[in-house]
């Protein structure tokens, strides 16, 4: 779950992060406002769920508050990426003597949390590691220990900081870890850190993406989802209480328990198909979970067919059948579906799909198949 730049820098603030003076408006005379109490040249800027707003127009710089009006006039509406500004940030200029990234995010290759710090803030900091790799200090966390002193002293070296930066970023990577920590989070970000002209460093910009698996811990963090910073089915599939995550392929795929859809999306992938999403169903899932899984998954006007693939533990092969044979009633199905069905009461489940149109598989590797064959034959 992403929220936006305001959201987390007053989230960053109650971790003791200096920020620059604003606020949020919706409206272009309420940008006026903001900027009038601010007294000062003020930058509006487009509150969305990407980057890019710079080059697309979405930041402004504004004297007056007469140029903030006009600004967020032109702000708000418009189109970024695909998303709809529908909020402005409205804060003080900051003068700006250099920019750094500092930044916390999960390595899953190396299975740690990893902490990343560069002189050269301010722009993509994935095009600083792809090109000038060198500029990009990195450092893997052991969760034991968390982050230390020292090895913020190592970052700030490795990244070539001045000294004025190097001995003030402790407190804000300090801060980061700890929101990152304490929020479940999949990145923290402070792109850029700034300078300023008086020797001041100050977030002049904030990311903060949480695990949205971890709301239950967090149920005051609800309010900052947008269905508009996710794909619409995969908005569509969460509120169906679904684990769901689209992809670019043409081939559904359902199965019960996260390692099982993995799997499965590797095997049709080497059979020669292309996944369309990823549908966990759950263990336990019962017959009106099974119907929707499908009506999902079916909003993908991609899918040419669908591989549902379930090893019944908890999960009971019958109550999936049924879940099958009804989404078959009550669906206009145009695909084909193949159905792998073993474990729990799967002899029961088989017993009630025999007659019906589904294509049945006695292995993975054998579902695999006969949904890539079905889907070019539809081709």
């Amino acid at each position: 779950m992403k929220i936006h730049e305001y959201q987390a820098k007053e989230i960053f603030a109650k971790y003791g992060v200096p920020i620059p003076e604003g606020r949020v408006a919706r409206t272009p005379d309420e940008a006026a406002t903001i900027a009038q109490e601010i007294g000062k040249t003020v930058v509006v800027k487009a509150q969305v769920h990407t980057g890019g707003r710079g080059k697309a127009g979405g930041i402004k710089l504004a004297k007056t508050p007469d140029e903030a009006r006009d600004a967020a006039t032109q702000i708000l509406g418009m189109d970024i990426k695909g998303l709809i500004v529908q909020e402005v940030l409205v804060e003080v200029a900051a003068d700006i003597k250099e920019e750094y990234y500092l930044g916390i995010t999960t390595d899953r290759a190396a299975r740690r949390n990893i902490v990343m710090v560069s002189a050269s803030g301010g722009m993509d900091i994935e095009e600083v590691a792809a090109n000038e790799p060198e500029k990009l200090a990195k450092l893997h966390l052991d969760p034991a220990i968390g982050l230390q002193d020292f090895q913020i002293r190592n970052l700030a070296y490795d990244a070539k900081l001045p000294p004025v930066a190097a001995k003030g970023i402790g407190s804000f990577l300090k801060a980061l870890y700890k929101v990152y920590a304490d929020y479940d989070c999949t990145l923290a970000e402070i792109n850029p850190l700034i300078l300023t002209g008086d020797g001041q460093l100050i977030a002049a910009d904030a990311k903060f993406d949480m695990d949205d698996n971890a709301l239950f811990r967090h149920k005051e963090m609800a309010v900052f989802q947008e269905a508009q910073e996710e794909d619409p089915i995969e908005a569509e599939a969460h509120k169906r209480g679904l684990t769901y995550v689209r992809l670019d392929g043409d081939i559904g795929i359902i199965g019960n328990g996260a390692g099982l859809v993995m799997t499965t999306l590797d095997v049709v992938q080497r059979e020669g198909g292309r996944p369309a999403n990823f549908l966990d169903i759950g263990g336990g899932a019962k017959a009106e979970v099974v119907r929707t899984a499908v009506d999902t998954v079916l909003l993908d006007k991609n899918v040419k067919g669908i591989f549902f693939n379930i090893f019944g533990g908890i999960t009971r092969g019958d109550e999936v059948a049924k879940g099958l044979l009804e989404a078959m009633s009550s669906l206009n199905i145009q695909v084909p579906i193949v159905v792998r069905l073993t474990g729990t009461r799967a002899a029961e489940g088989l017993a009630l799909l025999e007659g019906s149109a589904l294509t049945p598989a006695a292995t993975m590797q054998e579902g695999a198949q006969k949904i890539v064959a079905l889907t070019r034959n539809a081709a």
